[in-house]
């Protein structure tokens, strides 16, 4: 079944790893480096943009909500809703960082930068 953009709901993991990721002017900012998963209740915690670096040097890890991410068939990449600025100030970290105290901490703070509703507290009364 298409999303309401005409995209698969499924996609392997495989072919998201390693795909350009552009802010809202077009610019290419980074690539997919892994999608960090949550075991226990079957959703995509976020994505792990790659940004900057040279050689795998100094390269900061972005988390990037899931849902912020829309895939663009003429850029044959992922664009996401925020500006240069907002991406370059946003937290980074370390892949260890990314998955200590299971990537809760880089979970939140990334909901709560870029403004997305927490998908794991929807309907929680």
């Amino acid at each position: 079944m298409p999303t309401p953009d005409g995209h698969t709901t499924a996609i392997r993991a495989s072919r998201v790893i390693g795909t350009d990721v552009y802010s809202t002017s077009g610019d290419k900012i980074g690539e997919i480096e892994d999608v960090m998963l949550n075991k226990l209740d079957n959703q995509i915690m976020f994505a792990v943009v790659g940004f900057g670096g040279f050689l795998g040097f100094g390269e900061k890890f972005h988390a990037i909500p899931w849902a912020s991410l829309d895939y663009e068939k003429d850029k044959g990449g992922y664009i996401v809703p925020f500006s240069e600025e907002q991406l370059k100030q946003a937290p980074s970290h370390s892949l260890k960082e990314l998955t200590k105290d299971d990537g809760a901490a880089a979970r939140d703070a990334a909901f709560d930068y870029y403004k997305v509703e927490r998908y794991w507290v929807v309907g929680a009364d």
